[in-house]
């Protein structure tokens, strides 16, 4: 545990309220957003059951109705919102027809990188992992808004274990883990940035 103090980001966790355009986050990883009418549902597949209770904890704090379940591949879990008009706006943003794109001006915060990092971060030998989802449009901006905020990573292909973002360095991963603050109590220790 360390006892120095952390200085607040402009950028963190704590530097805002949560809020349902937060969930781009997700997107930004392995996520998915569809769209019903005025309405819209984001959801995510997760590898880890610590996973499904922070995500829907982080969920209800933005004020989204929240369900897990588990899907067809074993031992992976399914976390959806249900359709909200909370969402419309950011479904409306990302989505080109059925394909997943950022909007012009996405940017990553302390909250989006928060619920990413929950639902497919993780560390490996050479640093820190935040896995992407196939959706290949979006991998070289969500790069550029990774640098854009201090955190400037390694695309990994299929064949390196990816799609995903790799953060490297001792300055970079103690900037991951100032960004999405303290770990949930549900992460295991060596699960979360820190």
């Amino acid at each position: 545990m360390s006892l120095t103090p952390r200085q607040l980001s402009l950028f963190g966790v704590e530097a805002s309220e949560p809020t349902p355009a937060d969930l781009a986050g997700l997107l930004a990883g392995p996520g998915q957003v569809v769209r019903m009418g005025g309405t819209a549902r984001v959801s995510v597949v997760v590898d880890a059951a610590w996973r499904v209770h922070v995500l829907v904890a982080e969920l209800l704090r933005r004020d989204l109705d929240p369900t897990w379940s588990p899907t067809e591949v074993e031992g992976h879990l399914g976390v959806r919102t249900s359709y909200s008009t909370a969402l419309s706006a950011l479904g409306s943003a990302w989505l080109r027809g059925a394909v997943k794109r950022p909007p012009a001006g996405f940017h990553l915060n302390g909250p989006r990188l928060r619920l990413w990092v929950a639902a497919a971060g993780g560390p490996d030998s050479a640093g820190y992992v935040l896995k992407l989802g196939n959706d290949e449009p979006c991998w070289e901006p969500v790069g550029a808004a990774l640098s854009a905020i201090g955190l400037p990573a390694a695309l990994l292909g299929p064949r390196a274990g990816g799609p995903a973002y790799r953060v490297t360095g001792r300055r970079r991963l103690n900037r991951l883990a100032e960004l999405v603050g303290d770990r949930p109590s549900p992460a295991p220790v060596d699960a979360w940035p820190g």
